[in-house]
């Protein structure tokens, strides 16, 4: 597969020019990443990387970061401006600020989650006005690109398998306790090819269940419980989310299958609802109908799922009244749940993508309760 960031530049760059705005100033962060490829974090040294509308991007990197920056696909050596801790940040800025910033008409778009401690001294650097990159990079990261795709499907691969071994542990798992199931999924990813952890595992037993993001704690595991499972792991950057709520040692209680039954229903009526065109608002509502329809309306308390790419929470949130067409190449999750506290919870959630005619489903896993053999 084709390196994907000169195309993602390219657009990046039209839409700049488009809309009359003189460039993007990002963070090292998921914006970034998306057009040059850059993995490096933001920290308390200044880092900024610029696309201008009409240049190739450049970056101002401190020197202990200066590998990271010139190993990133769509930034060229000769467009990396380095500074040392010995100098400070301000000489190097203000010179690189003169060099990619100061010129040309329209606001500088910058990016949403740079610091504010780096805001101001850019403010002091260039004297332009501002707006928010999101206004072009989240349009451009909403619709995955191939390379995207491929990506999300192997990180739900990889989350799939997770599931399998979990269910296959069966009465092995009674006894166990949230927290130490919790290391055990992280250890299971990471055998399997994972890249790390987008978010802490959700291992909610019993009760703790009624908790949409439960941390795991010392409570053990009881023949019967219902286990919220919520995971997932990242595969060249992009994440997987996953939920399954499993039961181990036992059969499901009729009041746990009733609610598993309900939220399972209401999950594939939401996927059903999955098609271009379609508003995300409809998704949810497809999904609350039948929970509330089940009598437990009340206990739905969340929005239908969320968008998934480089962030695990970003565009289209899949809300109540969202008016939000949904474009082919879309990513986002699927996971009504109720939450009945003092007792358990439920929830089931799978990462699905818009195509021409529909979705995929990019998990494939059961979605009932069974454990074992």
């Amino acid at each position: 597969m084709s390196d994907p960031h000169a195309s993602r530049l390219d657009r990046a760059r039209a839409a700049l020019r488009d809309r009359g705005d003189r460039a993007l100033v990002l963070a090292p962060g998921p914006n970034a990443r998306y057009l040059t490829g850059l993995t490096a974090e933001q920290s308390e040294r200044r880092f900024l990387v610029v696309v201008p509308r009409d240049d190739d991007p450049a970056a101002l990197a401190p020197a202990l970061a200066a590998p990271d920056a010139r190993d990133a696909p769509g930034l060229a050596d000769d467009r990396v401006r380095t500074w040392r801790d010995d100098d400070g940040p301000h000489p190097a800025l203000a010179a690189f600020a003169a060099a990619h910033l100061a010129d040309g008409p329209g606001r500088l778009l910058v990016d949403d989650r740079l610091w504010a401690s780096h805001l101001l001294a850019l403010r002091d650097a260039v004297d332009a006005p501002l707006g928010l990159a999101s206004e072009v990079c989240g349009p451009l990261r909403v619709r995955k690109d191939e390379a995207e795709r491929d990506a999300l499907r192997r990180a739900a691969s990889v989350a799939d398998g997770v599931v399998g071994q979990l269910r296959d542990r069966g009465a092995d798992v009674v006894g166990t306790t949230e927290r130490d199931l919790a290391r055990t999924v992280e250890r299971l990813l990471d055998g399997a090819g994972g890249e790390g952890l987008p978010f802490d595992p959700v291992v909610a037993a019993g009760p703790n269940g009624a908790r949409p993001h439960h941390t795991p704690t010392d409570r053990r595991i009881e023949a019967g419980d219902p286990v919220v499972l919520d995971f997932g792991t990242r595969v060249d950057g992009y994440p997987s989310d996953q939920t399954r709520t499993l039961v181990f040692g036992d059969e499901p209680s009729d009041r746990v299958r009733a609610v598993h039954d309900a939220v399972w229903e209401a999950q594939r009526a939401g996927v059903a609802a999955v098609e271009p065109g379609a508003r995300a608002g409809d998704v949810d509502a497809a999904a609350r109908t039948v929970i509330e329809d089940a009598g437990y309306g009340d206990a739905f308390v969340h929005r239908t799922g969320h968008g998934v790419g480089l962030e695990v929470h970003e565009e289209p949130y899949v809300a109540s009244g969202s008016g939000r067409r949904l474009e082919p190449g879309m990513v986002f999750s699927v996971e009504p749940g109720v939450y009945l506290d003092g007792a358990f919870g439920v929830r089931i959630e799978d990462l699905v993508l818009v195509t021409d005619d529909g979705c995929e489903r990019l998990n494939r896993t059961p979605r009932g309760p069974e454990t074992g053999d």
